[in-house]
Parts: C-alpha cells; structure tokens; sequence
C-alpha cells in the first residue's frame, strides 16, 4: 500500500470525534462508510496533496486547496479532511470558520426537532472551536445564529454571555446588536430591558431604541421610558442623534398621552418647563398640558390652564393653536352632556313603557318621587348645558380681545395696536379709559412703534367728544409733562389742545395756552421735548394764526418778529407776515418783511419770496419806482439758479415792455437764454423770437435765430434751422433758406432724420431747379456716407481706450488679450467687408433714387412746361390748322401729315392730353355739324391710332405746379 493511502486509512480510523454520542448515533454503519471515504480519498487525484501533506502537515494553504479540490465530494468526506486539518493546526481560523459554515449549511435543511443528533454534534464542534478561538466574534455570532434556529433559548443567551464575557470590550458593539435583536425575538420584556441596561453601560448611544421599546404597546413600560428620557434630557453632556429640543418634545408627548401610567414624573412640571424653554412650541405644548389634565378627568383645572395658555401665548400662531383646542374642549364638553341629557329622555321613555307593561305594581308615592327625582336630574343637567353654551359664547366674544393682547404681549409699545383695541371696547366705557389709562402708562416714547402723541389726543378727544372738558384738559396737561421721543409730538399735543380749546370758543384759554407753549422754559432738563419746545415751527405758526385771529396788530408783529430772532421762520411764513401787514395798508412794511426774509433764506427757498415780492411791488407802485423795480429785479436775477430763472426773466421783461422800454425787454429776453437750463432754453429762444417779431418785425429775429442754432443742443438745433428756413421761406429768401438748409443737413443723419430730407426735398421741388435738386442729392449722399463712417469707427476708438488703461505687469492677461484683440481685428475685417459690401448695395440704391428723383424732377419740368405753354394758348385754341406748306414753328402745336390733311395739329407733349382731346372732340364736333360726319369720324379713329400719345403723368393736380399753375391761370384770364 502506498504512503498516500496508508495516511487515508489513518484518517479514517480517526474521523470518529471523541463525543460518545457520536459512536452511539452511527453504530454498526459507521465502518464500512469509513471504508468509502477511503476509497474516495485514495484517488489518484488526491496523491499529490496527500505526499506534500505527508512532508509538512502544517501548511494551511495545502489544505486548503486539496479541500478546494473536493468541492464535489459528500459532506461527511470534506468534514474528514478538517478533521484531520485542524488536528494538526487547532488554531487556524480560516479553516474553523469555513468548516463551522460547511456544517452549519449542511444541516440548513433538517429540523432540528425530528433529528437533533446532527446539530448536537455540530455544536460540539462550536464548542471544539471556540476553545481555540474564544477571541473571535464572528465565530460567537455564528454560533449564537445557529442555537437560535434550533429555539434552545437559554443556551443561546448563555453563549450571548460567554461571548462578552471572552472578547474583548472594543469587540463588544458586534455582539449587542444581535443579542437584543435576539431577546427582543423571543419577547421576554424583562430580560430585555436587563440587556438592554448592561449594553447601555457600554454603548449610551443606544438609548433612543431602549426608550422606543419601552414606549412600544406590546411593552407599555411608560413610566421606565419617561424616566430614561428625563436622564437624556438633563444630561448636557449626552451626545445623540437627535437634538435636545426634539428630545424634550417626545418626553412632553409621553407624559401627556400617558399621564395614569407615569408615576416617576410630574407631568405638569415637565411641560410647564417645555413652555418655559421652547418659544416655537408654546402653544402645542399649553395644547399637551390641558390634554393631560382632561385624561386625567380634571376638566376645571384643563380649562384654567387653557385660559392661562390664551394670556400667556405671545404669537398668533400659538394663539390660534390654543383657541381653537379650547374651543373644541367646549364643544366637546357640551355635546357630552347633550348627548347624556338624550340618553336619560330614552330611559325615562323605556322605564314608562316597561310600568304600563307591568301594571300599577308600584304604588303612587314612589311613582312621584321618582318622577320627582327625574325632573331635578333633567333640569340640572339642562342648567349645565345652558352653563357650557353661555362659556362657549363668552370665548367666541373674546377672540378679538384675545388676539389684541397676544399682540400688544409681541410689543407693548405699538400705538396703533392699543388704538385698535380701545376701539373693541367702544360702548364699553370703563373699559375704555382703562385701556387708555393702561396704554399711555405702559407704552414708552423711547421705544413706540407710532407716535406716543397719537394716544395722549386719542385720550383727550374720547373726553371731548362727551362733553368733559375739564378731564380733556387734565390728560393734554398730563401729556405736556410725558417724557415724548420728539418735539414735533410735544408741539402736537400743543396744538391740539390749543385747538379744542378753539372749537369750544374759549378764545382767551386758547391765546394764554399757544403763549406758554412757545415760551422758553425753566428748570427742563437741557436734552428733553420740553426744552426744544420753544424752537418748535408748528407751533409758532399756531401761535401767529392765533394772535392774527384773536390778538393785536402789536402782538403780531412781536410774534413775528421774535420767529426771525429765534430763526424759526419758514419762507411761507413770511409771506403770511407780509399780506397780513398789506391787509392793514402797511405796504413798506410788508416790503420790508419781504427784504428780511430774502436776507434770512438762500435759494431755492427764496424763489416764493422774490415771486411774491416783485408781484406784489410791481402791481402797488407800476411805473412810479420803476428805477427801483428794476434793482430788485437785477438784484433776483443776479444769484437766481438755471432752475428758477425763468419765471424771474419773463417777469422782469413784462415789466419792461409795460412800464419800460422795448429794448430793455428784448436785451433781457436775451440774457434769459444764457440764465435757463438746458431744457429750457429752446422755449425761451422762441419767446425771445416771438416778442421780437412783435415789437421788431420779423427781418429782426434772424440774428436771434442764427445765435439760437449756435448755442442748442444738436436735435433741437435741427428743429430751429427748420423754424428758420420757413420764416425766409415766407419772406422769399430763398437762397437763404437753402443755406440754412445746407447747414442743418450737416446735423441730420438720413437714417434717423428722414422729415428733414423730406422737407428740403420739397422745397427744391417747389422752388429749386435740377442743379439745385442735384446739389441736395449730392449732399445727401455725403452726409450719410459721413455718418456710416463714423459708426464704423465707434467701437474701434472704445476698443483702443480700454486696452490703453490694461496693466502692463499682467503678462499672461497681455498675452490672452492680444489673441482676443486679434480675433476681434478679424472679426473687424470680416465686418468692414460686410460694411463696404453694404455701402456698395447702398450706393447702388442711391443711384437708383437719384435717377428716379431725376425724372421726377423732369418729369414736373415737364409739366410746367406744359402749364406754360397751355397758359399762352387760348382756351378755343383750334385743333388743327390747314396750312399748304411749313410756315414755322408754332407754340403748342407740331406740323406733319394727319387725319385731317397737312397742317398744325395741337401737341399733347406740349399741352397736355386733356386740353389736346377736349380741343379734338371740340373740333370733331363742328365738324359734324358742317355736314363731314364719315370724314371726321374716319379722322378721329386714325388720329387716336397716329398721333394721340396718352400721357400717364398728365393727370397732375395743380398743387404739383406750385406757383406756375396759379401763373398760367391768370395768363388765360388776362389774354381772355
């Protein structure tokens, strides 16, 4: 026999395991299977790996390619080779752990109830492995798996305890997440919550699944899990992976959807604490407290803590929350009671049927005393009811009122608010002056959203209003003394207690009360309202209406004048000094109310006061003082602004051309047209001309015009040169009006101003000649390619400007924008190609409209021609003239052979179509008459095949002609 075979039959004899049970479970079977093993091992397949394990037996990698060579073979021959394998490595882990899965996996399809001798002997195994490797998790697991499936329930939590008990603690959080995955499986809460307590000794982190288990229904160990989560919550240095807010927000929950089952914890003071702590969940958490007490059946102490919730609650949203549990609670209540009130009707229904059923079996009394009883049951339960709906209706009342405290709790200091709510109490007096009172003590100037002053009137006009003057009197003194953010409130309060005091007649309060306000204070802290009071403009010009109203003309004027030393006074102020002084026929004196107050203001603010005071001086003294009219005048306008200059200049002119002289007005005229803005100036150029033209004559205003053309801007110099040409145009100076126009054109761009072309188009066509039509052609032609040049080279000039200012140390940026720069050039090329093939189509455009402009121009040459020539025949001229030989030439006529024979025959050419035929038909007609009728009309269809030459354009209306056809007209008439 071979070594090979020999070391197999070795193997063999030793494939029993030292288990008894293992002998007693394969009896007399187990010889000769051992002898097919050996017949399989001893395979000459096998001898190579048996020779090479003969030499080294240690060599894990030999084993396990010869069992990677047995991959086919039964089980129980690859169980053989691990034997033998670990018998001489029991510390191999590779080869434990791929024996323990092959037995594991063998035995995946048996029960191991039917036949347990199988998994015990595997177990075994475990055991036999684990006493080598007791330091490896993965071989605990697998073996904690495989006790599990065969439901031996203990001796998997024992080998869960010997696994922790043999790794080490950094192995540890392997093995708990199957162990509770375990017991939690087998559903015995007791052990499950102590291994849930060890492994939180090791693993914190796993108390959000703790507190979740005990929370579950199947457990209900409410209390255990509110007192773990309490521990989490107050425990600053807890790390999990939830925040403490939503932590906190699961204990309220619990302790509200449980409150008979925790005992551990005070319910109330856990969620008063939440409320104390979470601003974003008041309201839910005021909802989760009343919800507490109402499982608890403490109904009265739910609604109070629903009231405190609605005075507490500091945000709509909560409010609403709040409200809206509330009134659900009420609801619920009474429907409760109606629904028991119905129930009791049905029974008192049933009891009286069941007693007619048995007959009088109780006697009368006990029928009346329960029927007593009944009645007393019904009629509270009816008063209750009743109870609930009156409470229901006073919180449906409320929720105005509740609203505008839980926004005045967001900012005690908002003025409209507290207005708002006193307007809720209307009809309710008490509560308004209470809310009054509470308002103008509570809300702080300093800090008042709104002005303090609104609610201290508000006040004032509440008592006003009815009639109790003496305490609206009271709150305005009051409001003198508060502590107000600005002087402009305090002035507030000031006038309008001056003015109720006004409305009520009491004049005399009124003036004593204004005097005190703007008199300086004593013994006022220097920075307070109440020390700037006297400063205060709104109430010196209450203080001025008054005296005006009810004081003297001497106590004006001192008002007025101390308001010029305190340096109060306003431009409008002054002027009312002035008309009130005017009013009482102190006419210096206004003016000189007037000069001080020139003095005390600069522009624009001066501009009322010069209006007024020019106005006013002019339409009092006229051409007395015009020496000094004229110095106030050049006094405005020597410092007048471009803005408000021209009022001042057209006013100065009128005064002029009123009072003065024409000149002066004109010579003014001109200086407004330097003072105004730029805006302004075309409309002063045209006043200028206008009021030349009047006092002038037109011939005057040409200098003006060129002076304007000058000095305007481009667009409207361009409408100026039009203006300009119209006005030679009228004077018959029409060489200089094609000047203008061949200066202006200069200006227009033929793209953008076609209405200028056209214009001087029909001025040629009207008064020019075809030299004259050519020269504006020619310039039209010149002026665009000017401009289309111009365009060109736009982008060009801003390109070279931007690379000039690039930073020369930039050399990477230099480099990158000279490839751009050349890419751009290109592109500039490629455009100036496109350009010039633009400008070559344009050209060849331009010669076409030039060449139809020139036969229009013709054409109408024609045409004038032909009204010259119609107006030198007269209207019977005759159509044809017999004649024996050529005598000349004859205006308007051609001689050749026609219908009629040889003669002069009238040229349509020449005369026009119409004049020609009407002549014809004329000269046809009497030709009849005389007897010639075949001859004529033979003649008439001959000619209209010869010589009559329709002429398409001969129907020109006069206006064509201009001044010709008028011209001819008159020739007619005169040789007629």
């Amino acid at each position: 026999m071979p070594p090979a075979a020999t070391t197999a039959t070795e193997s063999a004899s030793t494939r029993r395991t030292p288990s008894s049970s293992e002998g007693e479970a394969h009896g007399e079977n187990s010889l000769p299977l051992a002898r097919e093993e050996l017949n399989f091992v001893t395979k000459e397949t096998d001898i190579v790996y048996e020779q090479e394990l003969q030499r080294d037996p240690f060599q894990v990698k030999v084993w396990v390619g010869y069992l990677n060579s047995k991959k086919d073979a039964p089980p129980y021959t690859r169980f053989l080779l691990y034997e033998r394998a670990l018998r001489g490595l029991p510390g191999s882990y590779k080869l434990w752990f791929a024996y323990l899965k092959e037995r594991v996996a063998a035995l995946s399809a048996f029960d191991p109830l039917e036949n347990p001798a199988p998994f015990e002997e595997t177990n075994f195994v475990f055991e036999r492995a684990l006493v080598h490797l007791s330091r490896m998790p993965k071989i605990w697991l697998l073996f904690a798996d495989f006790l599990k499936k065969q439901k031996l329930i203990t001796r998997t939590r024992r080998a869960f305890d010997r696994a922790l008990q043999s790794l080490a603690v950094t192995q540890h959080d392997q093995i708990w997440d199957k162990y509770i995955e375990f017991v939690k499986e087998v559903g015995v809460v007791e052990t499950t919550i102590r291994v849930y307590r060890r492994c939180l000794m090791l693993l914190p982190e796993k108390v959000e699944d703790f507190i979740a288990y005990l929370q579950s229904p199947e457990v209900g160990r409410y209390d255990d899990a509110a007192s773990l989560l309490a521990e989490v919550v107050n425990d600053e240095s807890f790390q999990t992976g939830r925040t403490k807010h939503e932590l906190w927000l699961d204990l309220c929950d619990l302790v509200c959807l449980h409150p008979r089952e925790i005992k551990s914890l005070r319910a109330e003071a856990v969620l008063r604490s939440g409320i104390s702590r979470f601003s974003d969940q008041v309201g839910k958490l005021w909802c989760a407290l009343a919800s507490h007490f109402v499982r608890l059946g403490q109904l009265e102490k739910a609604r109070d803590v629903f009231e405190e919730a609605l005075r507490g609650v500091r945000t709509l949203h909560d409010l609403a929350l709040v409200y809206d549990a509330f009134v659900q609670f009420e609801e619920t209540l009474l429907a409760a009671k109606m629904k028991e009130l119905e129930e009791d009707d049905e029974e008192g229904e049933e009891e009286r049927a069941s007693k007619k059923g048995r007959g009088a079996a109780l006697d009368d009394e006990a029928r009346r005393e329960r029927k007593k009883r009944r009645k007393e049951k019904k009629k509270q339960k009816s008063e209750e009811i009743d109870f609930l709906m009156t409470r229901l209706e006073f919180l449906t009342e409320r929720r105005p009122i509740l609203v505008s405290s839980c926004k005045l709790r967001q900012n005690p200091h908002n003025v409209h608010e507290w207005l708002t709510r006193v307007d809720l109490f209307k009809g309710d007096s008490a509560k308004e002056v209470e809310t009054f009172s509470e308002a103008v003590a509570t809300v702080d100037p300093q800090q008042a959203v709104g002005r303090a002053s609104v609610l201290w009137i508000a006040f004032a006009r509440y008592y006003e209003d009815r009639g109790d003057l003496p305490n609206a009197r009271l709150i305005f003194e009051k409001a003198t003394k508060a502590p107000l953010r600005t002087v402009d409130d305090l002035a507030s309060i000031w006038c309008e207690a001056v003015e109720m005091e006004l409305r009520h007649e009491a004049w005399q309060r009124a003036l004593e009360l204004v005097r005190r306000a703007i008199n300086r204070p004593r013994e006022v802290d220097a920075d307070s309202a109440q020390a700037k009071l006297f400063r205060s403009v709104k109430l010196w010009s209450l203080a001025a209406d008054v005296e005006e109203m009810i004081g003297t003309p001497e106590t004006v004027r001192l008002c007025y004048n101390k308001m010029f030393q305190l340096k109060v006074i306003t431009p409008q102020l002054v002027i009312n000094y002035a008309h009130f002084l005017e009013e009482h026929r102190f006419f210096e004196e206004s003016f000189k109310v007037y000069e001080r107050g020139i003095a005390a203001f600069c522009w624009p603010h001066l501009n009322d006061l010069w209006l007024m005071y020019l106005t006013k001086f002019v339409s009092r003294y006229g051409s007395s003082k015009l020496e000094r009219a004229r110095e106030l005048f050049q006094q405005a306008t020597a410092s007048v602004p471009a803005a408000h200059a021209k009022r001042l200049f057209l006013l100065y002119a009128k005064l002029e051309e009123e009072f003065g002289l024409a000149k002066h007005a004109l010579t003014i005229y001109q200086a407004a047209t330097k003072a105004v803005p730029e805006d302004e100036k075309l409309d002063m150029y045209l006043i200028y001309i206008a009021r030349t033209t009047e006092l002038l004559g037109v011939a005057r205003t040409r200098q003006i015009y060129e002076e304007a053309i000058e000095n305007l801007p481009e667009k409207q110099a361009r409408d100026m040169c039009l203006r300009y040409a119209a006005v030679e145009k009228g004077l018959g100076e029409i060489d200089r009006c094609r000047a203008i126009y061949e200066h202006c054109s200069q200006m227009c761009d033929p793209s953008r101003d076609p209405e200028f072309w056209k214009a001087w188009k029909d001025f040629e066509v009207s008064y020019g000649n075809e030299e004259t039509f050519k020269d504006m052609l020619r310039i039209k032609r010149s002026v665009q390619a000017q401009y289309s040049q111009v365009h060109q080279n736009v982008s060009e000039l801003a390109d070279s400007d931007v690379s000039s200012a690039l930073n020369p140390l930039a050399a990477a940026e230099k480099e990158l924008k000279e490839e751009e720069e050349a890419k751009r050039k290109m592109e500039m090329r490629e455009k100036a190609l496109e350009e010039q093939l633009y400008l070559k189509k344009k050209k060849e455009l331009d010669d076409a409209e030039i060449a139809q402009a020139e036969e229009e121009f013709r054409r109408v040459q024609d045409m004038r021609a032909r009204a010259r020539m119609l107006a030198s025949l007269p209207p019977d001229a005759p159509f044809f003239v017999a004649v024996a030989g050529f005598q000349g030439v004859r205006p308007g006529y051609l001689f050749h052979r026609g219908a009629q024979g040889v003669g002069y025959y009238l040229d349509g050419r020449q005369v026009g179509n119409d004049f020609a035929s009407a002549r014809e038909k004329a000269f046809v007609a009497e030709a009849r008459a005389g007897g010639a009728r075949s001859e004529g009309g033979k003649g008439d269809r001959e000619r209209g095949g010869e010589e009559l030459d329709i002429d398409l354009e001969g129907d020109v209306p006069d206006e064509v002609f201009g001044n010709l056809a008028a011209e001819a007209k008159k020739m007619r008439e005169n040789k007629e």
